[in-house]
C-alpha cells in the first residue's frame, strides 16, 4: 500500500465508536476532522495524548474541528477509558484493523528485541472537502494537541 500524502483524499472510513454510535468519515464532511490513532487505551503516552485533546476540545470546536480518536480496542475497553480519564474526544474502535490499516499506520514495530505489528502514532488533518491536509507520524505525545491545534486554525 503506498504512503498517504497531503492533498490525497482521506480513505473512507466506518466504524464503532465509544457512545454505540457509528462513525464515517462522510460525518464529517463540510468539518474539518483530526483523526488521530494510537496504540491502546489506558496505557501512560495513549492516556496523556487522549488528555490532551481532550483538554482543547472547545478550542478544536471553535476552530470548526471534531476530533476522533482511533485504536483497535473493543468499544467497552474505550468507554471505560473514556469514564476513566473524563475524556471529551470521541474513540472508534477499529476492530477488524480495516481504518488502521487503509491509513498506513499499521506497521511493524521492535520493542526490547520483539518484532510485532501495532498501529503507529500517527495524526491526520482531514479538511472540509475530505483531503489530508497535514500528516504527523511518529507523533511524540508533549505539545501534539497544541501543534494539531495551530494546523487547523491555519487551514
Amino acid at each position: 500500500m503506498s504512503t498517504l500524502q497531503p492533498g490525497d483524499k482521506a480513505p473512507a472510513f466506518s466504524m464503532a465508536t465509544d457512545d454505540g454510535e457509528t462513525v464515517s468519515l462522510k460525518d464529517f464532511k463540510g468539518k474539518k476532522l483530526v483523526l488521530y490513532f494510537y496504540p491502546k487505551d489506558d496505557t501512560p503516552g495513549c492516556t496523556k495524548e487522549a488528555v490532551a485533546f481532550s483538554a482543547d476540545i472547545a478550542k478544536f470546536r471553535r476552530a470548526g474541528a471534531a476530533v476522533l480518536g482511533v485504536s483497535r480496542d473493543k468499544v467497552a475497553k474505550h468507554q471505560k477509558f473514556k469514564e476513566k480519564h473524563d475524556l471529551k474526544v470521541v474513540l472508534g474502535a477499529d476492530e477488524d484493523g480495516k481504518v488502521t490499516e487503509s491509513y498506513g499506520v499499521w506497521v511493524e514495530k521492535k520493542m526490547y528485541g520483539r518484532t510485532y505489528m501495532g498501529i503507529e502514532r500517527a495524526t491526520f488533518l482531514i479538511d472540509e472537502k475530505g483531503k489530508i491536509a497535514e500528516i504527523w507520524r511518529k507523533v511524540k505525545v508533549n505539545g501534539h494537541a497544541e501543534e494539531v491545534l495551530a494546523a487547523v486554525k491555519a487551514l
